[in-house]
């Protein structure tokens, strides 16, 4: 494992890059790898202060981020009394945000790997879950300012491992993963660890194979119009409706639940979690920010003889768009 040889790899040259990392095993393989193959980034790191070792690997951080002088983001999280690991998750993921509007980065890289792929899908399993749901982690994940870009999917932790010590990279155990109060480590100790050691290629294989059916499956929609945060979307399936707001509203940085994916299934026009107007019109979708204004008459008349669903209108009265593009998008799409 000489070499990032993965579909990423193209997304990470020439661009600004941030590393996740966390000075483990997996964030330390992606690390060094990243530098053999001289592709240019930086590294946020958190200290959640709850184990001893947490000190001792943001120094190591530091020093390897001089040593090849790059950046080095630091942030120490509070103190969460409840639900540890989502509260974690929100905090960092909300650290890279900030680093990532404030210093202008492309891509968020991270390094989950293999492991993490076998344990997503399980969790889902369990839970119900459809085919998109189950392959949670992709390659590339399009946010709205940025791209998350996972390059170590096709490698299992003990690969990870042997190239360190190949190599004789440094990196740290963390013993928080052995903690079976943790799901996510229940999962991997009983389950996705024991069916990697015997099977490890053919799940690589299934998981090659579950996204190209997931393309296909997704292929039911596309994005016809794209401004500001107004999304309208032409639905080929009936059935595409629910998974194409939930992909285009994970791109606005927000997630559906299963409960509000259901009720976009079922309904026509409502709002999601009192920010969000989706509506559906003969084929098309809109999605966009759901906000209330007044509008004058003649401005609503006109949205009423262009057909264009209630909810929707006053962000386009807000933001001005032109509503004869509108029009225009609605009736060649009709005569299509």
């Amino acid at each position: 494992m000489k070499s990032l040889l993965l579909p990423t790899s193209y997304f990470l040259l020439e661009k600004r890059n941030l590393l996740a990392f966390s000075a483990g095993v997996d964030s330390s393989a992606l690390f060094f790898l990243l530098i053999e193959n001289n592709i240019k980034f930086d590294i946020a790191i958190v200290d959640y202060g709850v184990r001893e070792e947490s000190k001792k690997e943001v120094a190591h951080a530091k020093a390897l981020a001089q040593q090849y002088n790059l950046k080095c983001h630091t942030a120490m999280a509070p103190h969460f009394s409840s639900h540890f690991e989502a509260n974690a998750r929100i905090f960092r993921y909300d650290f890279f945000e900030r680093l990532i509007k404030a210093h202008g980065y492309d891509n968020l890289l991270t390094a989950h790997q293999l492991n993490d792929q076998l344990e997503w899908l399980l969790m889902r399993l369990t839970k119900g879950a459809g085919t998109s749901e189950l392959l949670g982690l992709e390659p590339l994940s399009k946010r709205e300012n940025y791209t998350v870009v996972r390059p170590l999917l096709e490698y299992s932790k003990e690969e990870l491992l042997a190239y360190l010590k190949e190599h004789g990279h440094p990196y740290f155990t963390d013993t928080s993963n052995s903690d079976e109060k943790y799901e996510r480590n229940r999962f991997r100790k009983q389950f996705s660890d024991p069916l990697l050691s015997k099977y490890k290629e053919g799940i690589k294989r299934s998981f090659a194979y579950l996204r190209r059916d997931k393309k296909v499956l997704e292929s039911g929609y596309s994005l016809i119009y794209s401004y500001e945060k107004l999304r309208i979307i032409k639905l080929y399936r009936a059935n595409a409706k629910s998974k194409a707001a939930d992909m285009t509203l994970k791109t606005l940085g927000y997630l559906l639940s299963a409960s509000q994916r259901q009720e976009i299934e079922n309904k026509q026009s409502l709002v999601i979690g009192g920010a969000w107007a989706v509506e559906l019109k003969d084929d098309l979708l809109y999605i966009a920010p759901y906000i209330t204004t007044e509008m004058p008459k003649k401005f609503k008349e006109v949205c009423r003889v262009a057909k264009i669903p209630s909810k929707i209108r006053p962000y386009l009265f807000t933001k001005e768009i032109d509503l004869q593009e509108i029009n225009a998008l609605q009736s060649n799409t009709y005569r299509s």
